[in-house]
C-alpha cells in the first residue's frame, strides 16, 4: 500500500464508522473543476459516499420549467394508470437496456491500444418522431387490453349532465305549485256558522 494511502486509511475509517454509528450524514466543501461546490457524505456498506448538492444560486426555480395548467378529469388519470399497467414490465432485459455507447467506446480503445483501425459501428436507424395524442393512445391500449382478456365492453362518452339540469326543473316546477296550492288556501275567507 502506498505511503500516502496508508495515511489516509485512519482518518477515512474513522470518518465511516463515527458517521455509521451516529446514524447522520456529513455536508462537506471541496474543489472540482475549478470551482468550489458543496456535497453530502453518507455511509452505505463500508463506503462513504459522495452526492454533489448544488448551491442556491444553481437552482432554477420550478415555476419556469412548469407547463400552463391544464384540467383533468379523473377519467383521463385513470386512463393514463390503465395505460401504465399495460406498459408496466417486471424485467429489465434485453437489447434495450444495454449500454451500446460504453460497449462501442470499449471496443475503439481496444482497437487502439491493439494499434489496428477501430470497427465501424452502424449508425442506429433514426426512426421519425411522432407526436402522440394521449388519449389515443390509452383508447387504443384499453381496447387491445380489452381483446387480450376477450371483454365485450365498449369505452362510451360520459353521459352530460342535463339529467339533472331536467330534475332540476322537474322539482322546481313541483315547488311552485305547491307555493300557487298554499296562497289559494290561505287566501280563502273562513265560512260564517
Amino acid at each position: 500500500m502506498a505511503p500516502s494511502r496508508q495515511v489516509a486509511a485512519k482518518p477515512y475509517k474513522l470518518l465511516r464508522m463515527a458517521l455509521d454509528r451516529s446514524s447522520k450524514v456529513a455536508v462537506a466543501k471541496y474543489a472540482w473543476s475549478s470551482r468550489e461546490r458543496l456535497g453530502l457524505l453518507r455511509v452505505r456498506d463500508d463506503v462513504i459516499l459522495l452526492h454533489a448538492m448544488r448551491w442556491p444560486d444553481e437552482i432554477r426555480s420550478p415555476e419556469e420549467l412548469l407547463p400552463p395548467p391544464v384540467e383533468l378529469s379523473d377519467e383521463e388519470i385513470d386512463g393514463a394508470l390503465a395505460l401504465m399497467d399495460t406498459m408496466t414490465r417486471e424485467d429489465l432485459e434485453g437489447e434495450e437496456f444495454q449500454d451500446t455507447y460504453t460497449e462501442a467506446l470499449a471496443q475503439i480503445i481496444e482497437a487502439k491500444r491493439e494499434h489496428r483501425e477501430p470497427p465501424q459501428l452502424q449508425e442506429p436507424e433514426a426512426k421519425p418522431t411522432q407526436i402522440v395524442d394521449l388519449m389515443a393512445a390509452l383508447n387504443e391500449s384499453v381496447q387491445r387490453a380489452r381483446a387480450a382478456r376477450r371483454e365485450d365492453a365498449e369505452v362510451h362518452e360520459l353521459p352530460k349532465k342535463t339529467a339533472k339540469k331536467q330534475l332540476s326543473k322537474k322539482t322546481a316546477a313541483k315547488k311552485t305549485t305547491k307555493k300557487a296550492a298554499a296562497k289559494k288556501t290561505s287566501g280563502r275567507r273562513p265560512r260564517s256558522a
